[in-house]
């Protein structure tokens, strides 16, 4: 008998489950906190809360690194943890992990020991593309649909998925994310203002101004560390200097969207230009991203209502509809895909 069913979408920064014997979906931080690199301190959000605040003893670490499982022992430890929360976790459950469609099988095959290997002792574990969860998550029907284009903006990174009749025609991982626009952003403003500030101040300046809307002429302060003089200070930064920051790492999404669109096939292309690109993941609630995407691609661009939980909503559809559900597949099975 099974105790439970659990959806797991496994981001480079933030886990999404949901839980169907209680009929909800719950996310945390995909994060440890380690004292003197050894010793569990906290993990999830208590940890997160930690990031570029702990002193040296404690380091702060993401299991995850661009969409796959970096450091699969912590992987494991965080996930049991969070799933024992509130009397969520039920031995003896099936799971379905959304799992990234341009990786290697052996990147693929983690998710799955992930938890089929854990002291969850799961009854039974299947995985679907990313891509195909989202779609369901977004209401369409992806048995018939003949071309539907997927941008999945994440924290690391961005994936592409073209799916047509219930399958994957193309997909590409493209590493470049919510991450790597912070970073871009601290970087700029490091070179033209002499002003150093941390990745989640960064973050800040990102959300606040975005890529498009608002005046040109807004800004804003914030706290940093001036490195002319080493004194920590605060300073307004220009919507400008941000903007230019984060189209910079954005013009990467833009030419692999383009290239996708080259290599579709005929038929599926004339129907994704038609219905346009879906946008999901939680860098999909960026700003003007949309106005940008659609600007610089040619397509119309249309973002989920909740990008953020999108996936996971379409694991939710999948478990709950018998039909759906034969859109998953087990690595065990004779007829493993990558196998035939």
């Amino acid at each position: 008998m099974i105790r439970n069913t659990y959806g797991l979408d496994l981001g480079t920064y933030e886990i999404k489950v949901y839980d169907k014997k209680n009929d909800a979906i719950w996310k945390e931080k995909n994060v440890i906190a380690m004292q003197n690199g050894k010793y569990i301190f906290s993990v999830g959000d208590e940890a997160y809360e930690m990031y570029e605040k702990a002193p040296s003893n404690i380091q702060v670490v993401f299991p995850m690194k661009e969409g796959v499982i970096s450091r699969f022992d912590d992987m494991q430890y965080l996930l049991q943890n969070l799933l024992k929360k509130e009397q969520k976790f039920a031995r003896g459950s099936e799971y379905v992990i959304a799992v990234p469609t341009d990786v290697t099988e052996v990147e693929k095959r983690a998710f799955y020991d992930l938890v089929y290997h854990s002291t969850a002792k799961a009854k039974e574990v299947n995985i679907v593309e990313r891509g195909i969860a989202a779609a369901v998550g977004l209401g369409l029907d992806v048995k018939k649909e003949k071309g539907i284009f997927i941008a999945d903006f994440g924290g690391e990174t961005t994936e592409l998925s073209v799916l047509s009749s219930g399958g994957i025609v193309l997909n590409r991982l493209v590493k470049t994310g919510g991450v790597h626009l912070d970073m871009a952003v601290a970087n700029l403003v490091r070179r033209n203002r002499d002003f150093l500030i941390g990745r989640l101040t960064s973050e800040v300046l990102r959300r606040e101004f975005g890529v498009f809307d608002q005046s040109n002429e807004a800004s804003l302060k914030v706290a940093g560390r001036n490195l002319i003089t080493g004194v920590p200070q605060q300073q307004e930064i220009p919507i400008g200097l941000v903007r230019a920051a984060i189209k910079e790492p954005l013009e990467e999404c833009v030419r692999a969207i383009q290239s996708m669109i080259d290599r579709m096939p005929p038929d599926v292309r004339r129907i994704v230009q038609v219905k346009g690109l879906y946008l999901t993941g939680g860098l999909a609630n960026l700003r003007g991203l949309n106005t940008y995407l659609e600007e610089t691609t040619g397509l119309t661009v249309r973002t989920a209502n909740n990008p953020d939980i999108c996936a996971v909503e379409g694991l939710k559809r999948i478990i709950q509809n018998k039909d759906l559900k034969k859109l998953t597949y087990s690595m065990l099975d004779e007829d493993y895909r990558w196998l035939r």
